[in-house]
Order: C-alpha cells, then sequence, then structure tokens
C-alpha cells in the first residue's frame, strides 16, 4: 500500500492562489457535523467542518504545527507572566462584510467559557478576557499558563454583532436539544462560506473571495461538497465511481482495494486519538445492570478484570486488519505525558480476570448494557460486538446499543450511561487536555465528559494546578502523579490508537493530518 509520511515540511503544502480554474472537491466522512455552532460540541467531524468557514486566533497547520490564523503575534507580557497578548490580524473581514477585531474575539472567548459551551475545559484557567486597543487582546490567567496557544487552536471566533441580531450569543445547548440559528448558519472569517446546509444530507461551502490568506495558501480548492455516508459499502463506492473525490475513513477491509484502483491513492497515518470504554463506578447503583441496590463497576477488581479480559491483539487483526495500536493509556503517543511505560498493553489473561471477578463477588457475573455509536470512530461498532464477546468468558454479559454519535454523545454528557465507547483527541498535544475533560471531577468548568462519575478532590487540585505550573520539569512530574492515579483507578479500559486512512481521487494533493482534520485551503489539485 502506498504511503505518506506523517510529518512533511509546512512548505510543501504553500502556494500561490489559483482563482482561475473553478475545482470542486467532493468529500465525504461517516458521520456529519453536529452543529455550526463553534462553542457547543468539541467533536472532530464538528470541529473540521467549522474549520472551513470559521478561524481561531492560531491554529495547527497540516502538519500539527501551531501557526498564526487571526492573531498574528502572541507570548506571555513582559510585566506580567498571567497575560498572554495577542495582536490581531488587521483588515479581516466577516463573511457578511463586517470587520474583525478585538470586540469580537472579546465575545468568543468569554462566550466559549460559558456552561454550554464544550470548550469551557480550555479556558478554565482564565480570569478575565480583555480588548488592548481596536487589534490586541489580552487573557488574564489565574497564575501563568505556558500552554494557552495549544488550547486555542480550535475556539473559533464570532462576529459578536451578528450573534445579537440573530440571538446566538449564548451558546447552543446540544445536549438538551435545542436548536438555534447557529445550529445552521454561519458568518466566519474563513477561507470559505457556507451556501447550504442539509444536516446529514449535504452541506456546500465556496471560496471566500475576499479571505485575508488567499495569497499565502494554495486555495485551489474553490468549491466544498461534503456529504456524510455513514454505510461503509456505500462511502467506498462513491469514492470508487467518481461520486466523491475525497473520504476521510476508508474502511480497513477495502484499503487494498481503493489503493489498487486506477485514478486512486491511500494515504495512512498514525492519529492523536485513543479508543476506549468508559464505566460509570461513581453511583451507588447501575440503570443498565442486573445486580439489585450496587453498582458492580464501583470495585476495582471488576474494572480490572474487564481491562485484562479485552484482547487488543485480536481487535487489532479480525476487527481493525492490522491498522491500529493496540493501547494501555488513553494518551496517544503525540502528547507531552504519554510514556511507553504508561502505555504498556495488559497481557489477556481470562483466568486472572475470573479470579478477580470471584473476588470481587460476581463469580457468576453479571449484565449491562454497552453504549457504542456507529458512524463516529474506524469500526466502532465492530470494536464494540468484539468487546461483548470477550466480556461473555469473564461472566459479564453486555447487551450492545449502537447509535449515530448524534444520539449517542448526549447519553456520556447527560449521564445516562453506564459503559460507553469514547475515542479522545487531544489538540492541544498536552496531558492537561485529557484531564480536564475526563478525570476531573464533573462539573461547571471541568470534567464535562467525564461519564466515569469518578471524583477525586486532591485530585482535582493536582489537574487544576497544571495550568499554572511553568516549569516544565516539575510540570512533567505532576502530570506523571496524576497519569498514575487514573492508572491504577482504572477509571477508563484503553482500546488502540486510531490509525488514518485517507482515501482520495490521485488529483488530489495533501498530506495527513493526525488531527483528522483537513483544512482545505491547504489541499492542491494536481
Amino acid at each position: 500500500m502506498k504511503k505518506t509520511l506523517t510529518l512533511m515540511t509546512t512548505a510543501l503544502m504553500l502556494g500561490v492562489s489559483t482563482f482561475a480554474s473553478a475545482e470542486t472537491l467532493r468529500w465525504a466522512r461517516a458521520g456529519d457535523s453536529l452543529t455550526l455552532d463553534p462553542h457547543a460540541q468539541n467533536e472532530g467531524p464538528t470541529t473540521a467542518l467549522n474549520h472551513q468557514i470559521m478561524e481561531a486566533l492560531v491554529i495547527r497547520d497540516m502538519t500539527g504545527n501551531i501557526v498564526p490564523a487571526l492573531a498574528t503575534e502572541w507570548g506571555p507580557k513582559a510585566d506580567n507572566p498571567n497575560v498572554w497578548t495577542f495582536k490581531l490580524r488587521e483588515g479581516v473581514k466577516f463573511h457578511d462584510g463586517s470587520d474583525f477585531d478585538s470586540e469580537d474575539a472579546v465575545f468568543s472567548l468569554n462566550r466559549a467559557m460559558t456552561k454550554d459551551s464544550d470548550f469551557k475545559e480550555l479556558l478554565a484557567s482564565v480570569k478575565e478576557v480583555r480588548a488592548d486597543g481596536q487589534y490586541g487582546v489580552e487573557i488574564e490567567t489565574n497564575g501563568p499558563n505556558p500552554i494557552m496557544p495549544n488550547n486555542l487552536t480550535n475556539m473559533f471566533m464570532m462576529d459578536k454583532q451578528w450573534a445579537e441580531k440573530n440571538d446566538v450569543t449564548k451558546v447552543q445547548d446540544y445536549e438538551g436539544g435545542e436548536e438555534t440559528f447557529a445550529s445552521r448558519n454561519a458568518n466566519g472569517t474563513g477561507p470559505y462560506v457556507l451556501v447550504s446546509r442539509e444536516p446529514d444530507a449535504k452541506t456546500v461551502m465556496k471560496i471566500n473571495e475576499n479571505y485575508w490568506g488567499k495569497d499565502e495558501f494554495p486555495m485551489e480548492v474553490t468549491e466544498i461538497v461534503f456529504t456524510p455516508i455513514q454505510n461503509q459499502a456505500t462511502r467506498v463506492a462513491a469514492l470508487l465511481s467518481g461520486e466523491v473525490d475525497f473520504i476521510q475513513d476508508v474502511p480497513v477491509q477495502d484499503l487494498k482495494r481503493v489503493d489498487d484502483s486506477d485514478g486512486l491513492q491511500v494515504k495512512t497515518a498514525p492519529q492523536n486519538r485513543v479508543i476506549f470504554f468508559g464505566m460509570n463506578q461513581g453511583d451507588a447503583d447501575l440503570k443498565a445492570d442486573n445486580v439489585e441496590g450496587k453498582n458492580p463497576l464501583a470495585d476495582k477488581k471488576v474494572r480490572q478484570a474487564m481491562n485484562i479480559a479485552i484482547n487488543r491483539e485480536a481487535i487489532k487483526k479480525v476487527v481493525m486488519r492490522d491498522q491500529s495500536i493496540p493501547a494501555g493509556v488513553i494518551s496517544p503517543p503525540f502528547v507531552n505525558g504519554w510514556t511507553e511505560e504508561l502505555d504498556a498493553v495488559p497481557a489477556t489473561d481470562l483466568e486472572k480476570a475470573k479470579a478477580m471477578m470471584k473476588e470481587a463477588g460476581y463469580e457468576d457475573g453479571f449484565s449491562i448494557r454497552l453504549d457504542c455509536p456507529n458512524d463516529r470512530y474506524i469500526n466502532d461498532e465492530g470494536i464494540c460486538q468484539a468487546a461483548v464477546g470477550m466480556l461473555a468468558q469473564i461472566g459479564v454479559k453486555v447487551q450492545l446499543d449502537a447509535k449515530p454519535k448524534a444520539q449517542h454523545f448526549p447519553l456520556i454528557s447527560n449521564l445516562e450511561t453506564d459503559f460507553y465507547m469514547l475515542g479522545w483527541g487531544v489538540p492541544t498535544y498536552d496531558s492537561e487536555y485529557i484531564f480536564n475533560f475526563l478525570a476531573h471531577t464533573k462539573g461547571d468548568k471541568y470534567g464535562s465528559w467525564n461519564g466515569t462519575r469518578y471524583s477525586n478532590p486532591d485530585l482535582d487540585k493536582k489537574i487544576e494546578a497544571l495550568a499554572s505550573e511553568t516549569d516544565s520539569e516539575i510540570r512533567n512530574g505532576m502530570i506523571g502523579e496524576i497519569w498514575q492515579v487514573v492508572q491504577s483507578e482504572q477509571l477508563y479500559i484503553p482500546i488502540h490508537h486510531q490509525v488514518l486512512n485517507w482515501g482520495m481521487a490521485d488529483k488530489v494533493d495533501t498530506v495527513v493530518d493526525p488531527e483528522d482534520t483537513a483544512k482545505f485551503k491547504y489541499f492542491k489539485i494536481k
């Protein structure tokens, strides 16, 4: 199979704008964006679509490097290490022609810190956001924050006046089922303008003729037609027939078929994402099991038994066709704080697992429901089906309930699932992001994706302290201590690091972004 290098110089991606020939790129993937509200859902395909239309102060390019976007310069303030300053790009206009300035940036960051925002954990250390003139922004934190720019790469800027005019100053309550004007409409500064939006059917975008970066990026894709195609066979057939030009998730069983087809290619790279199972270990009793009056998942021996009952190598070979990397921790190798020792994959040991179940008082096992998406991760439902059979061998009888991600994710956010699949990417490339969302007690500022109900006040304090520790050696030591607790408590059952397989027509020229976020302004058309 033809493969591309994961890392490639950014220079390869840059070129001169060519508006002379119109190039439509027909893009497909398994699932649609959940919403266009830029702060409502911190979810990969949602963020990927928004990146075409909207922009952050800084972004990661297609190789993972942080580069300027709506801010041209940034850094800690010389006389106050608690303040990060950002110099905004002048002359930028929103798609409706209005100007972008510090008022919009301050509004957007404050909006992203509110209760319904799915990005609030990234700004949990922020004390105040304020304008410094028309083109300057200051972000003051509770103590110095060494990685503030890392936290902003998916923090999209909105037009304050547009938000006020359309009654969307508040973030959409996605988990509560709310629909707003921002759910299906957008006014960004990005390289592409939204033309039409039919959720779960088709989204059309055209090139922004007034884009500030039109001379800095190739901009060779002039129209994007995005069509979510959940069915794997249908998605591949669309690529093979030429109905679409680019799919982000070639099914593992079809990789060779696509790559060997004339006019098509597959590009592969490790993704900055881990797939795992979460368990409700905090509630006194579970709703989705057959054990009355107590919670079997509250016993660490049960969680550990389930962990070593999973045969990750079998999932890799049979389900993933070798397109995965078994994991022992819920951190990708890209991330600061990851170590080979943490990521050591536990040996599958059914006899030991059965003994642990007996010690915990569940020699006869128990039944429980596993909630799983069927249109979000590579072979997500297939992985869950494999786990059902593996857990049955130690007496854990699992009823699988697989559904589209739009129905699956609210179960986690609303604490309506006891056992669930989740995948986690880390756009900051730092462990603090994982801890803030997945290990900290669920509350107004932290833990929005912590469906385990795990709560450890001492650990919470250590997690919060990371935001203001500037000594990297001390900070990395703190990260290591937190990981030891997370691992020893068996908060999650890691399955594997995901591998990306992008399928595309030969005319499409790009590298594979480790974030799985195709930013089409970087794409070239041969």
